[in-house]
């Protein structure tokens, strides 16, 4: 068994319901977050658009976190969740390092790492994790993707699945379908140069504030 994430980005509509369920379920402090709700906009005007991308740990299956952690806090669960021990962890930030994801941040209040975990307090007894719960278009979909009948393998198999940097080499265990380029790489974001429209108004209060 190893479980595993997918949003369907054609399907969210940005309202946040899993990053506030993520925040109550698991005691997130409110200016840290487990799971992120990126907002992207794309095209130029006046044709454009907002879109969503969820961003979470990707349980990566060569995760640099649980590599580099010298106490052994970040560690792999038998299902393939790669878990947190804080009561283990001594804060030296070398897992934040370490994550090419920025998936990982410090609890100010425990001076300890922290990360989505896929709620595996939840899925070890059964349940999906708090944001599969709350999601009310069903764009996030969790669970073995080693099971061939599972959702999640079904979903894999007959979509054009992503991962964010995959040159990385980590093997992360969270895709995504639908969206573009920008979505997984902001580096791919564009602007458009000349903003002649403001640069001509900007101008014209110019000259008329010499008359």
């Amino acid at each position: 068994m190893k479980f595993g994430f997918l949003v369907d980005l054609n399907l969210c509509m940005g309202c946040k319901g899993c990053e506030v369920a993520c925040k109550v379920e698991n005691e997130v402090p409110i200016s840290s977050w487990r799971l992120r709700v990126k907002y992207i906009d794309v095209g130029f005007f006046p044709d454009t658009k907002r879109t969503f991308t969820p961003l979470r740990c990707n349980h990566c299956e060569d995760a640099p976190c649980e590599r580099i952690c010298p106490v052994s806090a970040l560690h792999y669960l038998d299902n393939g969740i790669v878990n947190i021990d804080k009561d283990r962890c001594i804060g030296c930030a070398g897992c934040i390092m370490a994550c090419p994801y920025g998936a990982i941040y410090m609890d100010p209040e425990t001076n300890t790492a922290d990360k989505c975990t896929f709620c595996a307090h939840r899925v070890s007894s059964g349940l999906m994790p708090s944001c599969v719960v709350a999601c009310p278009v069903e764009a996030n979909i969790f669970g073995d993707v080693e099971d061939v009948s599972s959702g999640i393998s079904q979903y894999i198999m007959t979509h054009n699945v992503r991962v964010r940097k995959p040159e990385k080499g980590t093997f992360p265990k969270h895709y995504y379908v639908g969206g573009g380029e920008v979505h997984l790489n902001p580096l791919a974001s564009t602007r458009k140069e000349g903003h002649q429209l403001f640069n001509n108004i900007t101008h014209l209060k110019f000259i008329g504030g010499h008359h």
